[in-house]
Protein backbone atom coordinates (compact mmCIF):
# COMPACT_ATOMS: atom_id res chain seq x y z
CA UNK A 1 0.00 0.00 0.00
CA UNK A 2 1.18 3.53 -0.75
CA UNK A 3 -0.18 6.57 1.11
CA UNK A 4 1.09 10.07 0.29
CA UNK A 5 -0.16 13.65 0.08
CA UNK A 6 -0.77 14.60 -3.56
CA UNK A 7 1.83 17.37 -3.32
CA UNK A 8 4.37 15.10 -1.66
CA UNK A 9 5.79 13.53 -4.79
CA UNK A 10 8.52 14.96 -7.00
CA UNK A 11 7.31 17.53 -9.52
CA UNK A 12 8.78 17.74 -13.03
CA UNK A 13 8.13 20.18 -15.87
CA UNK A 14 5.92 18.94 -18.71
CA UNK A 15 8.24 19.06 -21.69
CA UNK A 16 5.72 18.16 -24.38
CA UNK A 17 5.87 20.65 -27.25
CA UNK A 18 3.22 23.32 -26.77
CA UNK A 19 3.01 22.99 -22.96
CA UNK A 20 3.57 26.22 -21.02
CA UNK A 21 3.81 26.62 -17.27
CA UNK A 22 2.91 22.96 -16.58
CA UNK A 23 4.37 20.49 -14.12
CA UNK A 24 3.40 16.92 -13.31
CA UNK A 25 3.72 14.60 -10.32
CA UNK A 26 3.38 10.86 -10.92
CA UNK A 27 1.43 9.81 -7.81
CA UNK A 28 0.70 6.15 -8.54
CA UNK A 29 2.15 4.08 -11.33
CA UNK A 30 4.00 1.02 -12.46
CA UNK A 31 6.85 1.57 -9.97
CA UNK A 32 4.26 1.26 -7.17
CA UNK A 33 2.99 -2.06 -8.52
CA UNK A 34 -0.21 -0.58 -9.96
CA UNK A 35 -1.08 -2.97 -12.80
CA UNK A 36 -3.75 -1.01 -14.66
CA UNK A 37 -3.74 2.76 -14.13
CA UNK A 38 -1.47 5.75 -13.59
CA UNK A 39 -2.50 8.68 -11.42
CA UNK A 40 -0.86 12.03 -12.07
CA UNK A 41 -1.29 15.49 -10.57
CA UNK A 42 -0.82 18.43 -12.91
CA UNK A 43 -0.19 22.03 -11.92
CA UNK A 44 -0.65 24.77 -14.51
CA UNK A 45 0.58 28.30 -13.79
CA UNK A 46 -1.68 31.31 -14.49
CA UNK A 47 -1.71 31.85 -18.26
CA UNK A 48 -0.25 28.38 -18.89
CA UNK A 49 -1.69 25.32 -20.52
CA UNK A 50 -1.22 21.86 -21.90
CA UNK A 51 -0.81 21.45 -25.65
CA UNK A 52 -3.93 20.81 -27.71
CA UNK A 53 -3.63 17.11 -28.46
CA UNK A 54 -5.39 13.76 -28.58
CA UNK A 55 -4.29 10.32 -27.47
CA UNK A 56 -5.48 6.78 -28.07
CA UNK A 57 -6.54 6.38 -24.42
CA UNK A 58 -9.14 7.95 -22.16
CA UNK A 59 -8.43 10.46 -19.38
CA UNK A 60 -10.34 10.96 -16.12
CA UNK A 61 -9.70 14.37 -14.55
CA UNK A 62 -10.67 15.84 -11.16
CA UNK A 63 -10.01 19.54 -10.52
CA UNK A 64 -8.48 20.19 -7.09
CA UNK A 65 -7.70 23.93 -7.09
CA UNK A 66 -7.82 27.00 -9.31
CA UNK A 67 -9.86 27.96 -12.35
CA UNK A 68 -9.45 27.45 -16.03
CA UNK A 69 -10.97 25.93 -19.13
CA UNK A 70 -10.78 22.65 -21.00
CA UNK A 71 -11.26 22.73 -24.76
CA UNK A 72 -14.04 20.38 -25.82
CA UNK A 73 -13.47 20.55 -29.57
CA UNK A 74 -13.50 24.33 -30.02
CA UNK A 75 -15.77 24.99 -27.02
CA UNK A 76 -14.23 26.19 -23.73
CA UNK A 77 -15.74 24.47 -20.68
CA UNK A 78 -15.23 26.00 -17.22
CA UNK A 79 -12.94 24.28 -14.73
CA UNK A 80 -13.13 24.94 -10.99
CA UNK A 81 -12.59 22.82 -7.86
CA UNK A 82 -14.79 19.74 -7.83
CA UNK A 83 -15.33 19.55 -11.60
CA UNK A 84 -14.86 16.10 -13.16
CA UNK A 85 -13.90 15.69 -16.83
CA UNK A 86 -13.96 12.54 -18.94
CA UNK A 87 -11.91 12.82 -22.14
CA UNK A 88 -12.76 9.93 -24.51
CA UNK A 89 -10.00 8.25 -26.53
CA UNK A 90 -8.80 10.23 -29.59
CA UNK A 91 -10.73 13.39 -28.61
CA UNK A 92 -8.69 16.62 -29.02
CA UNK A 93 -8.41 18.49 -25.73
CA UNK A 94 -6.40 21.16 -23.92
CA UNK A 95 -6.37 22.40 -20.32
CA UNK A 96 -5.63 26.10 -19.72
CA UNK A 97 -5.36 28.20 -16.57
CA UNK A 98 -7.46 31.36 -16.92
CA UNK A 99 -7.20 32.30 -13.25
CA UNK A 100 -4.68 34.05 -11.03
CA UNK A 101 -3.62 31.04 -8.95
CA UNK A 102 -2.27 27.62 -10.01
CA UNK A 103 -4.75 25.21 -11.61
CA UNK A 104 -4.26 21.77 -10.05
CA UNK A 105 -5.94 18.59 -11.19
CA UNK A 106 -5.64 14.83 -10.95
CA UNK A 107 -5.50 12.89 -14.22
CA UNK A 108 -5.89 9.11 -14.41
CA UNK A 109 -4.98 7.12 -17.51
CA UNK A 110 -4.93 3.40 -18.30
CA UNK A 111 -1.53 1.70 -18.22
CA UNK A 112 -2.04 0.05 -21.60
CA UNK A 113 -2.03 3.48 -23.24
Amino acid sequence: MKIIHYEGGESAPVETEGATGCSVRWLIGEADGAPNFDMRQFEVAPGGGTPKHSQAHEHEVFVLEGTGVVLDGDIERLLEPGIVVYVPPKEPHQFRNTGTTPLKFLCLIPRLA
